[in-house]
C-alpha cells in the first residue's frame, strides 16, 4: 500500500479575512493531529507539497474569461465585471493572491489522481482541496476553483469509471453541474436539504440528464438529522449504488461541516457516524481520491480529518503522549479527551417527525433507483 498525503504551509496560513468562517488552518491543525497520534511517520505514506496546477488543466473546469478575472483580482484589480463572476461578495471576497493559492490546492487534488491512476498509490488525501460548488465561470460558496471537476475530467481522459461521494452538509452543486449528463461519473451527495440551506439546489428529484440519466444521487436530509438516521440512509442507498456502479476509482469530498457543533449547518452528527462512513467507503473501493471541504468548527474537523487519513491507511489513531505531563489538552480534543466525539441521538417527536421525512426519501430512492 502507498497513500500521499497533500499539505503546504504557506496553503494553510493562507487568510479570508477574520470575520471569513473558512479558515484553512484546519488543515495544519489536522497535520499536527496526525502526527501526535503517530499516523503520518508510517513507511508506506508520502507528505507532498501541491504543485500549482497549470492553466490548460483549470481550463478543463473553467471558462478562459473567468480564469483571466479571477487573476487580475488576485493581482490586486477591482472592477466592475468581477461580480458577474461571483466575485466581490460575503462568501468570495476579492482575495489577493487567491488565484495562486486556488491553482495549488487544486494542484494537489489532480496530482492525487495522477498519482491513482498512474503508480501504485492506494490513497491520495488534500485537506486543503473540496471546492465543489465552484461552476464554470462563477466563484460561489467560498469555492473560486473546483478541484473536484478538474481531478474527475482528468480521469476520464484515461478511460476510468468514477464514483463521487461528498458528505459535506452542503450539496455539491458545482460537481453535480459539471457531470449531469455523464454516464461514467457516478455523483452522489448526502447533505442538509437545500429546503434549508445554501446552495438550496440538491434534491432527490433531481437525477441526471440525457446519458446521465440515474447517475445523479442526491440525498437531501432535514434539520438535526443524527448519526443513527444517517447512518441508515448512507447504508441502505449509497453503499449498495456503489457497488453496483463498482468504480476504478472513488473521489470523495469529507467535508466536516455536518458536525453538531458546526455553526453554519444544521445537522447533529459526531464523527463516530463518520468514521464509520470512511470505514466502509474504504473497503468499497481500492484506490481512493479524498480531500476537504467544509467544516467551520476547526478543530472538530480537524480531529475528522485526522481519523479520515488514519482509517483510509487502515490505521486506529493512538495518542502517543497519552498520560505524559501536558501531553493530552491539545487544541483539538480539549472537548472530549480523545479524537472520538462522545455519542449524540436525537430523540422523542422531533427524531419520529426526521425518521418519518427521511423514510419518505429512502422510499422514492429505492424505487427510483431499483434497490
Amino acid at each position: 500500500m502507498h497513500s500521499i498525503f497533500y499539505y503546504s504551509q504557506e496553503l494553510a496560513r493562507y487568510d479570508f479575512g477574520p470575520d471569513h468562517p473558512f479558515k484553512p488552518e484546519r488543515a495544519q491543525k489536522a497535520l499536527e493531529l496526525c502526527r501526535r497520534y503517530g499516523v503520518l511517520d508510517l513507511p508506506h505514506m508520502a507528505l507532498k507539497s501541491p504543485p500549482s496546477l497549470e492553466h490548460d488543466k483549470l481550463l478543463l473546469a473553467h471558462s478562459e474569461n473567468y480564469l483571466k478575472a479571477l487573476r487580475c483580482v488576485s493581482q490586486g484589480e477591482i472592477f466592475e465585471e468581477m461580480f458577474s463572476f461571483g466575485i466581490g461578495t460575503e462568501d468570495n471576497p476579492p482575495l489577493r493572491g487567491i488565484y495562486e493559492w486556488s491553482r495549488k490546492c487544486a494542484g494537489a487534488t489532480w496530482d492525487g489522481m495522477i498519482q491513482l491512476l498512474d503508480t501504485d498509490t492506494d490513497v491520495a488525501f488534500n485537506p486543503l482541496g473540496g471546492f465543489h460548488h465552484a461552476h464554470r465561470s462563477q466563484a460561489e460558496g467560498f469555492c473560486y476553483i473546483n478541484d473536484l471537476v478538474i481531478a474527475i475530467k482528468e480521469a476520464l481522459n484515461h478511460n476510468v469509471k468514477i464514483s463521487y461521494v461528498d458528505i459535506d452538509a452542503h450539496h455539491g452543486n458545482g460537481v453535480q453541474e459539471a457531470f449531469y449528463h455523464e454516464n461514467r461519473v457516478q455523483f452522489i451527495s448526502i447533505h442538509e436539504s437545500g429546503n434549508y440551506i445554501y446552495p438550496y439546489s440538491g434534491f432527490a428529484e433531481e437525477t441526471g440528464d440525457g446519458n446521465g440519466e440515474g447517475y445523479t444521487v442526491n440525498i437531501p436530509l432535514p434539520p438535526k438529522t443524527d448519526d443513527e438516521v444517517y447512518l441508515e440512509v448512507f447504508r441502505k442507498i449509497v453503499i449498495p449504488l456503489i457497488k453496483r456502479f463498482s468504480p476504478d476509482i472513488l473521489v470523495a469530498q469529507l467535508g466536516a461541516d455536518s458536525m453538531i457543533s458546526d455553526p453554519l449547518t444544521d445537522l447533529m452528527l459526531t464523527n463516530n457516524s463518520y468514521t464509520e462512513i470512511i470505514k466502509e467507503l474504504r473497503e468499497l473501493c481500492g484506490k481512493i481520491l479524498a480531500t476537504g471541504g467544509g467544516g467551520y468548527d476547526i478543530y472538530r474537523t480537524a480531529r475528522c480529518w485526522t481519523l479520515a487519513w488514519a482509517l483510509l491507511n487502515n490505521i486506529e489513531p493512538k495518542d502517543e503522549f497519552a498520560g505524559l505531563v501536558g501531553g493530552m489538552m491539545f487544541g483539538p480534543e480539549m472537548e472530549v479527551g480523545s479524537l472520538h466525539d462522545r455519542p449524540y441521538t436525537v430523540t422523542g417527536p422531533e427524531k419520529d417527525k426526521i425518521r418519518k421525512e427521511v423514510n419518505k426519501t429512502i422510499t422514492f430512492l429505492s424505487n427510483w433507483y431499483h434497490l
